[in-house]
């Protein structure tokens, strides 16, 4: 397993996917291999390795924002049908949104859009939110602005920010040391280059929102390394090992829309040309970031990969890992099952 790790990163690398990779590759509490490869911005940076952290990106959805949800459904703090206008200020056209609608992204929220276009301060940021135009409520459509809001439903319960709170909840009981929101400086992998400071940018969130909001969002704004990284995807491959309930597992990863592969928070295996590639079960979840990260389980057997690139070094134009994912997990995959499973 560790040659064609090697094999699949460099070869990643050598065409331009990323310029660097920091990989690993398990099954419940295994680690098979583990690669690193590459440099935090091109050939002349400093070499990453198991210690460097990456920005997550959207792969903040799973290892915060829905590890905090799905802990208050089990703690009776929230429950799926548990409304925003019960805990957020919002207009009669938004109160009733459900939790579940949230998580599973048909709540009718945008996608997207720069807030800090619209907001003077991040103290808008909701009310801003809210005042938008809605897509078709019911159908899904990924929306990193509903987990904003999921966020901040989660700020006003535990009446603390969401740093805090998922490394009080989350990474420090999986123990998960280096994981945390705005990271202090250090050993990172440098994203896209600033266009206003020709500088890359180095430990601050890459997406714009999550930035505007001071770096800690319910969408994006989590750094890890690789060894983080293998503790959250070991946790989930063991049917939550303890830390949350496999009944909670379970309902968390079952198809609740139509149009798109989507449980709660969690992304599912499936579909047309599904960054799980083409020969991991059905029943496997995990979540991708915009940074070229990756995050997949195959509940099954056990089995599970963690991919921390900078794709988006020297610029987000990049889209060529999209199908670089695809390939690395067929390969991986069917390297487990012939040697392993």
């Amino acid at each position: 397993m560790q040659q064609l790790l090697d094999k699949l990163i460099l070869k990643g690398i050598n065409e331009g996917n990323f310029p660097s990779a920091v990989a690993a590759v398990g099954c419940k509490d295994r680690v098979f291999a583990v690669s690193t490869f590459g440099k935090t911005e091109g050939k002349d940076s400093t070499p990453v390795d198991k210690n460097t952290l990456y920005d997550m990106a959207s792969c903040t959805k799973i290892m915060s924002t829905t590890m905090l949800a799905l802990i208050s459904l089990e703690n009776g703090e929230l429950t799926l049908y548990d409304t925003v206008g019960s805990y957020l200020e919002a207009p009669e056209t938004h109160r009733d949104i459900t939790i579940k609608e949230l998580m599973i992204h048909i709540s009718g929220l945008l996608p997207t859009v720069r807030l800090d276009k619209l907001c003077h301060s991040s103290e808008e940021v909701v009310e801003t939110i809210f005042s938008l135009p809605t897509t078709e409520r019911g159908k899904a459509d990924y929306s990193c602005l509903g987990f904003i809001i999921l966020g901040k439903i989660l700020e006003k319960i535990y009446g603390d920010t969401l740093d805090v709170l998922a490394k009080n909840m989350v990474f420090e009981p999986l123990n998960m040391k280096n994981t945390c929101y705005c990271p202090k400086g250090g050993n990172i992998a440098s994203t896209e280059i600033d266009p206003t400071t020709g500088k890359a940018i180095n430990g601050v969130v890459h997406d714009e929102n999550a930035r505007f909001m001071g770096g800690v969002a319910g969408n994006a704004g989590v750094f890890s390394n690789i060894g983080d990284c293998t503790l959250y995807l070991s946790m989930l491959s063991q049917k939550g090992q303890g830390f949350i309930s496999e009944a909670m597992l379970n309902k968390a990863i079952i198809n609740y829309t139509k149009e798109e592969q989507r449980g709660l928070g969690f992304a599912l295996a499936g579909g047309e040309a599904s960054f799980f590639g083409d020969i991991m079960p059905d029943c496997s979840f995990g979540h991708t970031g915009f940074t070229g990260t990756s995050l997949v389980v195959d509940p099954s057997s056990g089995f599970f990969v963690a991919l921390l690139t900078n794709r988006v070094y020297p610029s987000r134009t990049n889209r060529t890992h999209m199908r670089f994912r695809r390939v690395f997990h067929n390969a991986l995959y069917s390297e487990f099952v012939k040697k392993y499973k």
